[in-house]
């Protein structure tokens, strides 16, 4: 081998799963040239080309993100099939390489180009300080996809009040940067230690403080935690690395993706509602309707009855539907929705 000679990796041999993500260890295997990594050539070691088809590799959360991941996905349209004990999901798509790892990682992987994109929460990109393209926010109605919020939080009673007291304080947090960052904004020095978990239970022996994520509160609560301030509100966000945005296959292979997880996302609170309406009473139905529903209005066989559809929040369907009988509608179904492209 001379000083010209690329090392190749085979982009399909998964590493030994030992259930961490650790540095270069776990990291995908993939072709090494000059320092980048890539999977959109294969070539062998003599250096000849061979044609291979352009893929995209997206990262997915482990852990508290990833069955409302894989659920979001498959309303999407697309089967995602996670064997135990192995990073490396199948997907129905040949132009896709899924990766599974923790969210807390994702930033740092894709903004080091290993991967071209990914799904983790905001909370994370701020953490690792990472130079990623945030391409969608995917909050939803889900299991873990709504809002969480880092809170700054002490115990009650404690002399701490609001968080200039914690001036020389202890602080434990899973988020040192952020909150580093926090307190330096606000002109407060403290210690902050890293905290490896059951940070609720902390205060007072451990630490004074702690900055800790919330989604409903009821952990802070049932540890006699009390909230002096909020660091960040935290949603998941679809974040790519800024090669991947500027190739033009993958960006375009990403707008697809997006448009069809969002969509997924549109449709999880709303519903299709058709009835069959006389035409002499459709002046009573459509003003029930939600303003801006732009319902679709059809004739039927007997040009007496039109067929009235729109698409409405689900949980007005209750209070409507007794209302659209009243006004004359009849033979009303409610239908869920998969996908709405706006």
């Amino acid at each position: 081998m001379n000083g010209n000679t690329e090392i190749i990796i085979d982009s399909t041999v998964a590493p030994k799963a030992n259930g961490a993500m650790n540095g270069r260890k776990n990291e995908p295997a993939a072709k090494v040239m000059n320092g980048s990594a890539s999977a959109n050539d294969a070539q062998t070691a003599n250096g000849a080309t061979t044609d291979a088809k352009p893929k995209l590799r997206l990262g997915l959360p482990k852990g508290s993100l990833e069955a409302t991941t894989l659920s979001l996905f498959s309303k999407a349209g697309y089967n995602i099939r996670v064997q135990p004990r192995n990073y490396y999901p199948s997907i129905d798509d040949d132009e896709i390489e899924c990766i599974l790892m923790r969210p807390q990682e994702m930033a740092r992987y894709v903004a080091q180009g290993v991967i071209d994109c990914g799904i983790t929460g905001h909370d994370w990109m701020l953490e690792n300080n990472a130079d990623v393209e945030m391409l969608a926010d995917l909050k939803a109605p889900w299991p873990n996809y709504g809002p969480v919020r880092w809170i700054l939080a002490v115990k009650e009673g404690s002399k701490y009040e609001k968080p200039e007291d914690l001036e020389g304080a202890r602080i434990a947090a899973e988020v040192v940067g952020m909150t580093n960052r926090y307190l330096e904004k606000k002109g407060i020095k403290a210690n902050v230690e890293f905290s490896w978990g059951a940070t609720e239970v902390k205060p007072p022996v451990l630490a004074d403080a702690i900055v800790d994520v919330t989604e409903t509160g009821s952990s802070l609560r049932a540890n006699s935690l009390k909230v002096i301030d909020t660091l960040l509100v935290s949603t998941p966000r679809f974040i790519a690395s800024k090669p991947a945005t500027s190739d033009e296959w993958k960006s375009a292979k990403m707008e697809r993706i997006l448009m069809l997880l969002k969509g997924a996302i549109a449709a999880a609170t709303r519903v299709g509602l058709s009835m069959n309406v006389p035409r002499a009473k459709l002046d009573a139905v459509l003003p029930l309707l939600p303003q801006g529903s732009k319902p679709t209005v059809a004739p039927l066989s007997d040009d007496a009855w039109v067929d009235v559809f729109v698409i409405i929040e689900e949980k007005r369907v209750r209070e409507l539907i007794p209302l659209l009988s009243l006004a004359g509608a009849k033979s009303i179904v409610e239908t869920p929705l998969n996908k709405i492209i706006e």
